[in-house]
């Protein structure tokens, strides 16, 4: 996956113009977490002039979206799909660390964990069917080299990997991504993302200096550096914007 500075079809800077649909939640979820962009998908950010980004990550095509960093930018993803009503199945060998997305759902009526949000084993299991009233985000947190457990076979899934640190055994992953996000990291891991994606020095020097808080999204003829925005109930949820956990 070459790139080039430009756009790309999961990634808008207007509210309302992302390729995502409007999804029905109970007022409670919406309060719990991060409003959504409304059509336009979920917000993922701002760009470096304020703009709001927003990200069509549940549409009516199989997707795939890779995160090289921290947990908390994968956290805010789940919970911000939450917010518009998808379905989300978390795979990991550190359940411990999900658990907080269980925590903002809520109990159902039975005073259970809602079923909104399921945490798994990294094994694969059956997934919920996804649908345009009920879209499905897999979150695949098993480490830098992730097996195909649950790949998006169907309209409306969309399967996020979590690598903690880029690692030449992903590269098939990332290739195969439609979009990924990525945070700081070191010399010798930009350069490796620069073989990868064929970055030129200029893309790599910038990915060893990010700050904290910013991304840059990568993907089919995109390059666009942004900076994560949390609301206070995230805040509440997550803590402060951070690369690692």
């Amino acid at each position: 996956m070459g790139t080039v500075t430009g756009s790309s079809r999961l990634l808008d800077t207007q509210y309302g113009a992302g390729l995502s649909q409007e999804f029905l939640v109970p007022p409670a979820m919406l309060d719990a977490v991060s409003p959504s962009g409304d059509r336009g998908g979920m917000m993922l950010g701002s760009g470096m002039q304020g703009e709001p980004l927003t990200i069509s990550a549940l549409r009516p095509a199989p997707t795939r979206i890779v995160l090289v960093g921290g947990l908390y930018m994968a956290r805010q993803v789940a919970l911000r799909a939450m917010a518009v009503g998808a379905w989300v199945v978390v795979a990991t060998g550190r359940p411990d660390a999900w658990h907080l997305l269980q925590k903002a759902a809520g109990n159902g009526p039975d005073g259970r964990p809602a079923p909104l949000v399921q945490i798994r084993r990294l094994s694969p299991v059956e997934l919920p069917r996804p649908s345009e009233d009920g879209p499905l985000l897999v979150v695949h947190d098993g480490g830098p080299t992730p097996q195909e457990l649950f790949p998006p076979r169907s309209p409306w899934q969309t399967t996020v990997y979590v690598l903690p640190y880029m690692h030449p055994q992903a590269g098939a992953t990332a290739n195969a991504a439609d979009l990924v996000l990525l945070q700081r990291l070191p010399v010798g891991q930009a350069q490796l993302a620069a073989r990868i994606w064929r970055l030129p020095p200029p893309m790599v020097h910038q990915l060893t200096n990010l700050a904290d808080d910013q991304v840059v999204a990568l993907g089919r003829n995109l390059w666009k550096p942004l900076r994560l925005v949390t609301t206070k109930k995230e805040q509440a949820i997550l803590g402060p914007v951070r690369r690692g956990d």
